[in-house]
């Protein structure tokens, strides 16, 4: 991926490699459905959801994965369900060879949304 001045998710999802489109619109469904009031933009020149004046959270596709961007703190049970995505310091990164676990992006979002709440009553 040359182009760095993306103008919109659009416009960054287009330019990602055909392979990980899919799934990256699927990421942002979700953001969606589970945050309608967050803004798209563009952030570190990747996807980003912006809520209470802040990013809450960044998506980026790549040839052979998607990855969210950060890792969230959760529950025991969380953390060892998302241990086999996480990679390196800060990013989980789902597979493209494999289903898209939807159920545990939904969980990563809505914790992001706890933390962006927690941290917008705390200004």
């Amino acid at each position: 991926m040359a182009k760095t001045n993306f103008q919109s998710i659009d416009e960054y999802i287009a330019a990602c490699p055909p392979e990980s489109q899919d799934y990256m619109r699927q990421i942002r469904a979700l953001i969606k459905m589970l945050a309608p009031e967050a803004k798209e933009r563009i952030s570190y020149q990747i996807a980003a959801f912006e809520l209470n004046g802040r990013n809450f959270i960044h998506f980026a596709g790549w040839k052979k994965h998607v990855s969210l961007y950060p890792v969230p703190a959760g529950s025991e049970a969380f953390e060892r369900q998302i241990a086999k995505y996480v990679d390196g310091k800060g990013t989980v990164k789902f597979a493209l060879d494999e289903p898209l676990p939807s159920k545990l992006i939904e969980r990563v979002i809505k914790l992001h949304l706890a933390v962006n709440k927690k941290k917008a009553k705390g200004d």
